[in-house]
């Protein structure tokens, strides 16, 4: 009586699936051999026990909605933006792969490498090339690379915190100067890396550069090249970087800065070890004497 009950209850929920018609269901729990019976007589592909998060994935990509119960199922719950289903074998693996889906919200790229190693190294790659291509979706804006912005503005800064106007209205005044003095030597640590990073003389490139940004105030694109350590107009050379990023690069360097100068002290709460050692020994030592003591007592008793 019991199988059949449960007989029952599973062809009542698949009845439900059934009568919205879909091709492909999805289930991150197990489906029993008397569902895949009934789902198959029915020209239903099922998979089961999915991640969440692909089953979220394929929510998005598919146009379906994700539903706890059978019975809650409606018509528009059912996902027609995908234009086929197929399993793939790829290597020794089977993939299930939803196709040609229309306006998908998500997808799923495939990379193989010839270890672990490699593959750890591709996914880091390209999960950078991701963010760069969502910066520049979110913000358009580009800033040459190479180190020309970071000389750029260290120019600026330089220049207006050596101005010695007297008027009130001038920039930087007094002991005002020397935080902006300060950056602007920051800001060359970028170039001077670069520089050190191709092995050229770092005083001799770093001077010639500085000199082209003095020279040719409005022409801000001069940087190194990564490669060979020679200035070159990084706007012919092709080397670009968000300006996102490189807005985000110079406000966390700059509250990192202000969070520690604000910091007047450091208590330290540890104790030291050696005192708690020595104690311990000590209190070892005396309780040793004690039962020697006892002991020789106890051996004269018995004389």
């Amino acid at each position: 009586r019991m199988l059949q009950l449960e007989e029952e209850s599973i062809r009542e929920m698949c009845q439900d699936i059934i009568a919205l018609k879909p091709d492909v269901i999805v289930t991150e729990k197990g489906i029993s051999d008397v569902a895949t019976h009934f789902l198959a007589a029915a020209g239903i592909s099922a998979l089961r026990r999915a991640k969440k998060s692909d089953n979220n994935r394929i929510s998005r990509a598919t146009g379906a909605s994700i539903v706890n119960e059978t019975s809650d199922l409606k018509e528009q719950d059912v996902g027609t933006g995908c234009g086929l289903f197929e399993i793939r074998k790829i290597g020794d693996e089977y993939y299930a792969f939803f196709d040609q889906c229309k306006n998908p919200k998500a997808c799923t790229i495939i990379l193989r490498g010839a270890n672990k190693d490699v593959l750890n190294e591709i996914e880091r790659n390209f999960h950078d090339a991701m963010n760069v291509t969502r910066n520049v979706m979110l913000e358009p804006r580009l800033t040459p690379g190479g180190g020309a912005v970071e000389m750029a503005l260290s120019r600026a800064l330089d220049a207006m915190s050596n101005s010695q106007s007297d008027v009130k209205d001038d920039f930087f005044q007094g002991v005002e100067k020397y935080p902006y003095k300060a950056v602007s030597r920051a800001l060359e640590i970028i170039p001077r890396t670069l520089i050190q990073n191709c092995g050229a003389n770092v005083i001799k490139q770093l001077t010639v550069l500085r000199a082209k940004h003095h020279q040719q105030a409005d022409q801000f694109s001069w940087g190194i090249d990564g490669e060979t350590g020679q200035i070159v107009d990084m706007h012919q050379f092709g080397i670009w970087e968000p300006i996102a990023v490189k807005m985000q690069t110079i406000k966390t360097a700059i509250e990192t800065a202000i969070l520690l100068l604000r910091i007047d002290d450091i208590v330290s709460g540890t104790k030291k070890a050696s005192t708690l050692t020595e104690g311990s020994g000590q209190g070892d030592g005396k309780r040793k004497k004690d039962e020697e003591e006892n002991k020789a007592t106890d051996e004269s008793n018995k004389d």
